[in-house]
């Protein structure tokens, strides 16, 4: 066809082999029921292929018998008849059991698939989930888990069973018919087989193409759906539906083309079929009439093309969903083969916590290459201490907290506590003993209990009722209907800013972690909220070595000791009054914010 011409090449086909690889140990780990399913297949098919066998007997009592009909039934051996109706009910009985035999494997097969995805997910870096689509992702996940479901029950329930038939037919048709017989439909088949094989491997292009112009499309409209808000403000919903309507645009087009090209594999298997059926039967017809096969052979052939080529059909719509799934799930694959960029060192030892002091050594840092953000950066934060980073915006200060968390690593220097370089502490441990409450929280789609309770599953109610207290979220929850148990919508949006923080530092406290890192954890705070979780906050963190990263200079006047970054750099440090008495950049800062507020007011 062609809007063919010009395609690239097919990827080789060992790319498929190595996907199926891929599955087989999930399928060993219940081999028991795969075997005892296989083995119920072939039950099934041999009483399938033998039900054509006992129809020619009995035409052919049938047939030889007195004309009169009355005798010809009482004649016709009783034990066929039996025979037939018994084949065709063990056809049935075997493929149902051998159907809920392999029930529980599929199953149990693609929950651990999928497990393993999922947490595979979760050990990526988080430059990977910025850079990444969330739509994208979970529309391969998607897609990858509903094609290893078809995967498994087509091979056992769709092209095992056709090409055991197709032996087992070829096999009884040469034994008491001719060979040639055999021979026709063998090169039927193989026709079949090769002209779905061909024609499916030059559509795989197209559906790779389809299936991503359904994830852009599916992306954009889950990314404006979840920027709702953003959208109101700008008055941006036709612009919005217009992106949509592009992207559909592309969808439909790839969808068509794709359609066509399905178009022309459907009639070139039929005609397939019909000629192979032309042939057997006029093969059939003139040796009946040259009395070289009984009637009996004719309705035995007849009925094994029903049973070879109607099935047959459903093989090539098997085979073309395999090649599609294939791909799919090499898309879900794909995602394991990405290697995590922050890992365990051999040898990581495990973060025992204890009150530590943390030491950023010359840190340098740029998330891109022509894009500085650290620039030989050192400071240290004494064990216990309270540490404030201060600076205009895009200075790097929440840089540091995604550092310390290893979301990255850093370019060159070091970051060390108790004097260890944090890259030789396991990450699982030492991530366990970091508190942090970020500038931007995001709630779950669940209960305002669940989410606070998320520091740590399974707190006592008591646990959980004295961070309410500490955040001062018991008079917002008392006045809400259903208290702990309302749900707060997805990512929060049924609560307000200030009562996501509150939530955010609630959980981080019931982590109870030994290191504490507030990103502007107070910026959505109205000013008495703020002065009454600060006086809490310093409460909960005198014991702990905290960073706290502000905006708001007021909340961080009490600081043991205030880093003033810009471009990256550490350009003064000390106290409030040190810095005040300075009269430098931090002066400045806190002249320009008294300014603004007071022009607020």
């Amino acid at each position: 066809m062609q809007h063919m011409s010009g395609l690239p090449p097919d990827p080789d086909s060992h790319h498929d082999w190595r996907v199926i690889a891929r599955l087989l140990p999930y399928l060993w780990r219940f081999r028991g029921r795969v075997i005892l399913a296989l083995g119920l297949l072939v039950l099934a098919k041999t009483a399938n292929v033998l039900v054509p066998v006992s129809l020619k007997y009995i035409v052919d009592a049938l047939d030889r018998s007195v004309q009169d009909p009355a005798i010809q039934i009482l004649l016709v051996p009783v034990g066929l008849v039996l025979a037939y109706g018994a084949l065709r009910f063990s056809s049935v009985f075997f493929g149902e059991l051998r159907d809920a035999v392999f029930a529980r494997v599929a199953e149990r097969a693609l929950s651990a698939i999928s497990l393993t995805v999922f947490r595979h997910l979760h050990q990526l870096d988080l430059a990977f989930h910025l850079d990444r689509r969330t739509g994208g992702i979970s529309r391969d996940m998607e897609r990858g888990t509903n094609g290893i479901s078809f995967l498994l029950r087509s091979v056992v329930f769709s092209v095992a069973p056709i090409l055991i038939e197709v032996v087992l037919v070829a096999i009884i048709m040469a034994v008491t018919a001719d060979a040639l017989f055999a021979v026709v439909v063998l090169a039927g088949v193989a026709a079949y087989v090769t002209f779905s094989v061909w024609m499916t491997n030059r559509r795989t292009t197209l559906i790779r193409t389809a299936n991503q112009r359904d994830s852009d499309a599916n992306h954009r409209a889950v990314d404006s759906l979840l920027n709702y808000e953003t959208v109101k403000y700008f008055n941006n919903e036709d612009y919005e539906a217009l992106r949509y309507q592009q992207d559909l645009q592309r969808r439909e087009d790839a969808k068509v083309v794709n359609f066509y090209s399905l178009t022309t594999l459907n009639t070139g298997q039929g005609l397939i079929i019909a000629v192979s059926v032309t042939v057997v039967m006029w093969l059939a017809a003139s040796r009946v009439a040259s009395g070289a096969m009984t009637l009996g052979d004719l309705a035995m052939v007849n009925a094994f093309m029903v049973q070879v080529f109607v099935p047959l059909n459903i093989l090539g719509f098997v085979y073309r969903e395999i090649r599609r799934t294939l791909t799919d799930v090499e898309a879900m694959f794909g995602l394991l083969d990405i290697v995590p960029r922050i890992q365990d060192k051999p040898g990581a030892k495990i973060y025992r916590g204890g009150m530590d002091g943390l030491e950023f050594d010359r840190v340098n840092f740029a998330y891109h290459p022509d894009r500085q953000i650290l620039r030989d950066l050192s400071f240290t934060v004494a064990p216990g201490q309270r540490v404030a980073i201060v600076g205009p915006s895009g200075a790097g200060k929440s840089t540091l907290a995604r550092l310390l968390f290893r979301f990255y690593e850093v370019d060159s220097g070091s970051i060390r506590v108790g004097g260890v370089p944090i890259q030789d502490l396991q990450l699982d441990s030492w991530r366990e003993a970091i508190g942090v409450v970020p500038q931007d929280t995001v709630l779950f789609n669940d209960s305002l209990g669940e989410n606070i309770r998320y520091g740590k599953p399974g707190a006592e109610p008591t646990e959980v009722d004295e961070v309410v207290r500490l955040a001062h979220l018991e008079h917002f929850i008392a006045s809400l209907p259903d208290g702990l148990k309302t749900r707060v919508g997805e990512r929060g949006l049924k609560v307000s800013g200030g009562e996501k923080q509150r939530v955010a530092i609630a959980r981080m406290l019931l982590k109870r972690p030994v290191i504490m890192v507030f990103d502007e954890a107070t910026s959505s705070l109205d000013s008495a909220s703020e002065h009454a979780i600060l006086s809490a906050l310093r409460e909960v963190s005198r014991d702990h070595t905290t960073l706290v990263i502000a905006h708001r200079l007021s909340t961080i006047v009490d600081a043991d000791n205030i880093i003033v970054l810009d471009h990256g750099s550490v350009v003064e440090s000390g106290t409030h009054a040190v810095l005040m008495a300075q009269r430098g950049r931090y002066w400045q800062m806190w002249q320009l914010q008294q300014k603004r507020d007071g022009d607020l007011e």
